[in-house]
């Protein structure tokens, strides 16, 4: 249904595990910068009521979930570390097309913010099916749902409002850059890490 290149080995999920205070963290930093990246694209593209209506939802949501992250974190012993540098992010946003018009801008930071939310579905995913953590193993499913959900809105934006972009044609190259990305992650536990 993502149409990802290539999906994360399930051992990710043991080494996530070793360090449950750690993805948590990680998990919850990626939560609030959703919220935010929501919050940005909202501000830059308020003309557009439907998007202002349903990236508040999202942004709204994501906090919901930074807050249900922390408390999961307090509930077990853990601190909420400091936020985490997203090397993956960082690495997907040089990707983002900053020539041309405004609207290819525009296009590829939904594309941007729909692969960030397509590989934490995996993720998501990921860990509902392979750590022992009952708990958490169903908490991970419950989010793998909304993931899916903020995934499709971005990209159905992203075809509503292009103007100057091949939205489908754009979107393979997302997949084949992110395909080729990933590669170099799965190794730490961090969502994307």
């Amino acid at each position: 249904m993502l149409g990802l290149r290539l999906l994360t080995d399930p051992r990710w999920a043991n080494i996530a595990e070793t360090n449950l205070e750690e993805i948590l963290t990680d998990h919850a930093w990626c939560e609030q910068k959703a919220a935010s990246n929501a919050i940005s694209l909202i501000t830059q593209n308020s003309e557009h009521q439907d998007l202002v209506h349903e990236l508040t939802a999202i942004a709204i949501e994501e906090m919901q979930h930074f807050q249900l992250v922390i408390d999961i974190i307090k509930q077990r012993g853990y601190t909420l570390g400091r936020e985490r540098k997203d090397d993956y992010v960082n690495q997907l946003m040089k990707f983002t097309k900053k020539d041309g018009s405004r609207n290819t801008a525009f296009i590829d930071r939904l594309l941007f913010a729909a692969m960030i939310e397509a590989r934490s579905c995996e993720r998501f995913r990921v860990l509902s099916q392979n750590i022992k953590d009952k708990e958490l193993a169903k908490f991970y499913h419950d989010l793998m749902v909304s993931e899916a959900s903020h995934y499709t809105t971005f990209l159905n934006f992203a075809r509503r409002y292009t103007i100057d972009v091949d939205v489908d044609r754009r979107w393979k190259e997302w997949l084949i850059f992110e395909g080729e990305l990933i590669k170099s992650y799965g190794k730490k536990e961090h969502i994307h890490g």
